[in-house]
């Protein structure tokens, strides 16, 4: 052989591992957009990233996650979903009911899974639970009805709260539907309440103010990520004003509330996970049924309830999934 012809084919074949590089295809992407912040989502993505392994995707290895933060101020959501829709990531996985508007508005293409609290069909997010159509599909823990319960549950602790507190955040591009679910829930069970708003520090530090001025003998603090956030805070600021609380997540009473319901966060985030890596895998979000929470949580802190002077009834500890003494 020539030394010409041994050095061109020699150079053919260093060429190889990069000609082959070039050929695989790209690790997809999935474009993660939400509400809160990362501390109060990092329960949730434990689980989402569990959800993924079960569809056969391991972050890093078979696909990458792009992260936007709206860090409670919601009017960040529309340019941070477009962002992702710029980056042509290869699904969008929004995290509460304002992420999934914002994502839903920024593309009619891009697949969306959405984890959410409220209905989804009254919101507008899909057509139908059984076949959703569009581009969307997720998981729901349907907020009025689990508010109802939440109701229950803090009357039958606090029989004397003739009138329940209800803390909202204004905003929320989601409160008239959170209100309206509450009112309902409210309505069901013949139960009075009285709306208060917060939607920053010092706003939460007046409206526990306005709760004791105004009587009532217990607060139910509406599901929202803005109140996640700053659950140190709200907790401080029950115990230091003595308010009977529930919340809408364990992670409160873990932080010393009195007592939480909610549905198990992991199953949600897991099975949207799940359904995020079908997706990537072929299947249309219109084919994937809306799944609902089905697996819920009752967990109360004894030592909160002595330090408010309440006894806890025998009904709810027998029920209760975890008690915190």
């Amino acid at each position: 052989m020539k030394r010409r012809d041994f050095i061109t084919l020699l150079g053919a074949a260093a060429g190889w591992p990069m000609a082959a590089r070039a050929q695989q295809p790209a690790m997809p992407v999935i474009g993660y957009v939400g509400s809160g912040s990362p501390g109060s989502g990092a329960r949730g993505l434990v689980a989402f990233r569990q959800g993924l392994r079960e569809a056969g995707y391991v972050e890093g290895r078979d696909v990458a996650i792009e992260f936007r933060w709206a860090e409670g101020q919601y009017d960040r959501l529309p340019s941070l979903a477009a962002d992702l829709v710029r980056r042509q990531v290869g699904v969008i996985y929004a995290s509460a009911v304002p992420a999934a508007h914002a994502a839903k508005a920024a593309t009619s293409s891009i697949p969306i899974v959405f984890s959410i609290g409220g209905d989804p069909v009254k919101e507008g997010l899909v057509a139908r639970l059984d076949r959703p159509d569009g581009n969307l599909t997720g998981v729901t823990q349907f907020y009025g009805e689990v508010g109802t319960k939440r109701l229950e549950l803090l009357r039958e602790l606090v029989p004397k709260a003739t009138v329940i507190a209800v803390l909202m955040n204004p905003s929320n591009p989601n409160l008239e539907f959170r209100l309206g679910d509450v009112q309902d829930a409210a309505r069901a069970i013949r139960q009075p309440i009285q709306i208060f708003n917060a939607s920053s520090e010092s706003d939460l530090d007046s409206a526990f103010t306005s709760i004791i001025h105004s009587g009532a003998g217990a607060l139910l603090i509406g599901d929202d990520p803005f109140f996640t956030d700053r659950r140190q805070q709200i907790v401080a600021l029950a115990a230091r004003y003595a308010v009977p609380t529930i919340y809408f997540q364990r992670i409160f009473v873990e932080v010393g509330g009195l007592i939480g319901y909610a549905p198990i966060e992991s199953d949600l985030a897991r099975q949207a996970g799940v359904y995020t890596g079908r997706i990537l895998k072929g299947d249309r979000p219109a084919d994937l049924p809306v799944m609902q929470a089905t697996r819920f949580e009752l967990v109360i802190n004894l030592k909160t309830g002595k330090a408010l002077g309440l006894t806890v009834p025998q009904t709810l500890l027998a029920i209760a999934d975890e008690v915190i003494e």
